[in-house]
């Protein structure tokens, strides 16, 4: 068998929109150094609404953000504005804490639209855990892109299929976003120790096993897969190398020990998180 484990999402409302969770889950904590993994929407906004999350600190891990369709507006405590569109890459490394909002722009809200994306927490080493926070963010048009018939691969993190993503990362990364026509196919090498196949939307096998749109297929090290694709499809390729340690993770922080998610969460509810420059809302700390 090709696949690991197969893993089904379950659904969470945030943001005004619900979102299917893959990671993490009870069999599998993270697949490389992504620990989290949510699909939002596709989801249509009216005129006059929007996606709302209100500012919320983090700690230890990286989001990244890649859209489908639409338009979020992310707003740092670092000073940071910047507007997402499909095919870009937003990177923030949170490190010892930041805090952001990522809301629909005013004249999106204005017209309304229909919102669809990924976004990945990536969990940062040990060493570089408590880094000083940071935001970049990437254009469509600065990802390398590999075209073969049928099939459009963007490397959005790492290096894949003899490219490299001009995102900055941390270790062997893998995180690939396809394109495919139906009856097209390719290869997953097993140059990574870890890897995944997030299915968004289509049909494909994986050796000739089956995908439901929304599972999660981990592969088994160190074997070539090929994914053949029954109809148009998106999917994401994701992996890389293991985390070195396990992780706790509560609410919007990920840490290798659990007494510096004490301190985040004493942090949060005493204020002590930067604010985000124009936003005067934000996200109280969970009773639980």
């Amino acid at each position: 068998m090709s696949i690991l484990h197969l893993l089904k999402p379950h659904e969470k409302d945030i943001g005004g929109f619900s979102v299917k969770r893959l990671l993490p889950s009870l069999p599998v904590q993270a697949v490389g150094p992504f620990i989290f993994f949510d699909h939002m929407g596709p989801a249509v906004f009216a005129p006059g609404q929007g996606m709302d999350v209100r500012p919320h600190p983090h700690i230890g891990l990286a989001t990244v953000t890649y859209l489908y369709e639409g338009e979020i507006f992310h707003r740092d405590s670092l000073g940071n504005e910047q507007v997402i569109r499909p095919g870009d890459v937003n990177w923030m490394t949170a490190g010892h804490g930041v805090t952001h909002s990522e809301r629909t722009p005013d004249d999106v809200r204005a017209s309304g639209q229909r919102i669809h994306g990924i976004q990945t927490w990536f969990a940062l080493p040990m060493k570089d855990e408590q880094a000083e926070p940071g935001f970049w963010h990437h254009p469509a048009a600065s990802l390398p892109l590999i075209i073969t018939p049928g099939v459009q691969l963007r490397v959005i993190l790492g290096r894949a299929y003899g490219q490299l993503s001009p995102v900055h990362t941390y270790g062997d990364t893998l995180y690939v976003a396809g394109e495919l026509e139906a009856g097209a196919q390719f290869e997953i090498p097993a140059d990574h120790a870890e890897r995944g196949v997030y299915l968004a939307s289509g049909a494909i096998e994986i050796d000739g096993v089956a995908l439901l749109p929304g599972q999660l297929a981990v592969l088994q090290p160190g074997v070539t897969v090929t994914v053949s694709a029954q109809q148009e499809t998106r999917l994401l390729v994701l992996g890389g190398e293991p985390l070195d340690g396990p992780r706790f993770i509560w609410w919007n922080f990920v840490a290798s020990r659990r007494e510096l998610i004490e301190a985040a969460k004493q942090r949060w509810s005493e204020g002590g998180f930067p604010a985000v420059p124009g936003e005067t809302e934000f996200i109280p700390l969970p009773a639980r």
